[in-house]
Parts: structure tokens; C-alpha cells; sequence
């Protein structure tokens, strides 16, 4: 199979994972102030450089521990920019000196599968809140679908609508070559949106050529650094080790076989070491390679690197074209249709636990989903070891 292919099935993967990428980003452009054009115009080159070095597809999604918490406490761009900063030289530190690959080799594949089963959940949930309009940032609006003039019709409310609508209209198309799944989700989302009076804001967008300015915010302070490090990165690594490198590779791998040579722990940790270094440079967010993000363009269609490169060229010509009009675009695309694409790659990536045999593995990856649900991915990712080996040592019987 080549490497890159173009075409409509190629097209649904590629906006897959948009459920995951663009709640989280618009909410650090509008609670945090971050510049979006930096934001997209980073995770634009990140698909597209991505795409031509491992040649499948990858995913590029925003870092979960962090940009939550930044949004929850409303940091401010400098710390968010510290923690990109911080966890760049984390991750270019274990890829380069390859600790990474030691650390990867002594994981047990039961809590690598806890991992994907957990974010898989924690996906489902979230997609479901968002059709429901019971999102943190839904509620922080005030409105299910706070972009669109329709909140309801009658009773119902036009959240649940639409994501009824199209969970249906997937999970009739799963698999449709003519009709994918995911590119419908999309198109019909957004002109559900166009009608519904989500193009209010489209009148005051301005095409022109955009580029990110260097060091929007100026260099992060040591007060900054201190505070990102403890509050930001370092919550974070537990859950990028775990779910953006380990689970992911093995996922990618699983997927494409032969073909995903180059996706290693090293690899991955160096790319995003990188890409978060140049995303803290332009004012953007610190960025990763989830494995929930792989398993939404894998679902939804994506079976080369073509996906990359048609995903991320549409965030550089958003982002570049429009600047700031960027925003009010994304806005026509209602919640509960991101909503609708994070269940279905919740479940694609879930499904990943089926491999487990042993009643001791399902024990761990199942006690790391109802922590992960309680508490978050990191401390899921830290107890399941705990108990995996324990399991492994033979003092502990399940």
C-alpha cells in the first residue's frame, strides 16, 4: 500500500479526531488568551511533518493534564508556555538518551491496555457530555450548544438532536466507502450549524496571510516555570509515557503492521519534544501523539499519511488565511457532532483490551479505568503498574 493516498475515505479519518482537538483549543484561546493562530498553524505542521516522517497516520491533539488544568485555573499564556517549554526538554530528554525505550520495556502490555482502555471510557464520556450539554466548558458558557441561536425544540434540546441524529447516521455508515462516516459527521454538523444561526460570527472573518508571531507573550518568568513545572508538566508525563508513546505505538503498530518501522518510543518522544518546543516559540499548546487521536482517524477511515496531510494543510490554510477568523469557523461545527465522533473512537480504541486472556490483565486494565474515571490517566497509569506487578511477583492472587 503507498504511503499517501487522497480520497473521501482518507478525507473522514482525517477529521476523526476533531472531537478531541477542538474543544480543548478553543477553550485555551478563550478562557487562557492564547494566539490562534499559533495554536492551529502548530498542530497544522505538526500533521503534515508527522505524516511525511512516519509515513501513516498519527495523531495531534492537545495535552490532556494540561490544557484541563490550565483552563480550569485560567493560567496565564506565559505558564502555559513554560510547561510547553518544560515538557519539551523532558521529552527530548528521553528520547535522545533513549531512556524511553528501558521504560517502554519494562511496562506490562496488561497496563499498556488499561491505558487505551481507560482513555477510550474517558472518550466516550466526554463525547456523551457534550451531546448532553453537561460539558465543563458547556456549562462555563451557560448553554449546550452556546456557538448556535436553536438551543432547543420544545422539550428536547437541539444538542441531543443532533447528536442522535448522527450517531445514527455513523453508526449506519461505518465502513461506507462511498458515504464515510466521519466526513458526514462533519459535513452535516456544520451545515446544521449554518442553519441553526451558528454563522453569526462569520461576518466579521477577513481572509488574508496570517503569520504566528515569535514569542507572543514574551519569555515565561521563573514564577512561571516553577508553578508550570509542578501544576502542568510534571502531572503530565505519566499520561504522555503512557498513552502518547507506549500505547500509541503499539496501537500504530497493531494498525499498520510493517509499515509503522518508525514509529517508536525515541521517535516519538523527539517529534514531540520538538513540536512542543516551536509551539511554546509561536504562542501555541503543548501538543501530543494520543493514542485515543490514532484510533479516531484509523476508525473513521485514515489508513495512510495522506490523512495527515490533508488535515494539516487544512490548519495552515485556517490558520494562516483567516488568523483570529479561525475561530468563528470552527464555531459553525456544534458540540454535540464532536461529540458524536469522540464516542465512536472511544469505542474503536476500547476495544483494544479484547486481547487480553488472563484474568489478572483484565483485573488491572479494568481497575485502571474506574481510576482514570475518578481520578485521571496518571494516577491510573502509576497503580496499574503497582498492581501488575504484584500480580507478576505472585504475592498478590485476583
Amino acid at each position: 500500500m503507498s504511503n499517501y493516498r487522497f480520497d473521501r475515505m482518507e478525507l473522514s479519518g482525517s477529521l476523526g479526531d476533531l472531537g478531541a482537538l477542538l474543544p480543548l483549543s478553543m477553550g485555551l484561546v478563550m478562557i487562557n488568551g492564547l494566539d490562534p493562530i499559533g495554536m492551529f498553524a502548530s498542530v497544522g505542521l505538526l500533521y503534515v511533518l508527522g505524516g511525511i516522517y512516519y509515513g501513516v497516520p498519527i495523531a495531534v491533539q492537545p495535552m490532556k493534564v494540561v490544557s484541563a488544568y490550565a483552563i480550569a485555573t485560567a493560567a496565564t499564556p506565559a505558564q502555559i508556555a513554560a510547561s510547553g517549554w518544560l515538557l519539551a526538554g523532558m521529552l527530548l530528554l528521553l528520547g535522545v538518551s533513549g531512556l524511553v525505550d528501558r521504560v517502554a520495556k519494562a511496562i506490562p502490555t496488561c497496563v499498556i491496555r488499561g491505558v487505551q482502555l481507560s482513555t477510550g471510557v474517558l472518550l466516550m464520556a466526554k463525547g456523551a457530555s457534550f451531546i448532553a450539554g453537561t460539558s465543563a466548558y458547556q456549562q462555563v458558557q451557560g448553554a449546550g450548544e452556546p456557538f448556535l441561536a436553536v438551543q432547543s425544540f420544545g422539550p428536547v434540546s437541539v444538542g441531543a438532536v443532533i447528536g442522535i441524529v448522527l450517531g445514527a447516521a455513523t453508526l449506519l455508515l461505518l465502513g461506507n466507502r462511498r458515504f464515510p462516516a466521519g466526513l458526514v459527521v462533519v459535513l452535516a454538523g456544520a451545515f446544521c450549524g449554518l442553519l441553526l444561526g451558528g454563522a453569526s460570527g462569520l461576518s466579521d472573518v477577513q481572509p488574508g496571510f496570517f503569520l504566528p508571531h515569535m514569542l507572543p507573550f514574551g519569555l515565561p518568568a521563573w514564577p512561571d516555570f516553577s508553578w508550570a513545572l509542578l501544576a502542568l508538566a510534571l502531572p503530565q508525563i505519566p499520561m504522555t509515557l503512557g498513552n502518547a508513546v507506549i500505547a500509541n505505538r503499539d496501537l500504530s503498530h497493531e494498525y499498520f503492521g510493517r509499515r509503522s518501522h518508525r514509529v517508536t518510543g525515541r521517535a516519538l518522544c523527539v517529534s514531540m519534544g520538538l513540536a512542543n518546543m516551536f509551539a511554546a516559540f509561536i504562542g501555541g499548546m503543548p501538543l501530543c501523539h494520543g493514542a485515543g487521536g490514532l484510533a479516531a482517524h484509523y476508525r473513521f477511515g485514515a489508513r495512510t499519511a495522506g490523512s495527515n496531510l490533508i488535515i494539516g494543510g487544512i490548519f495552515l490554510v485556517l490558520a494562516l488565511g483567516l488568523g483570529e477568523g479561525i475561530i468563528p469557523v470552527l464555531h459553525v461545527l456544534p458540540l454535540s457532532a464532536l461529540g458524536v465522533l469522540l464516542i465512536f473512537a472511544g469505542i474503536q480504541l476500547g476495544l483494544a483490551v479484547m486481547d487480553l486472556q488472563q484474568r489478572g490483565g483484565m483485573f488491572v486494565a479494568l481497575g485502571m479505568c474506574g481510576i482514570a474515571l475518578g481520578l485521571n490517566l496518571a494516577w491510573a497509569f502509576v497503580a496499574g503498574l503497582v498492581v501488575a506487578f504484584l500480580l507478576r511477583s505472585g504475592k498478590v492472587e485476583v
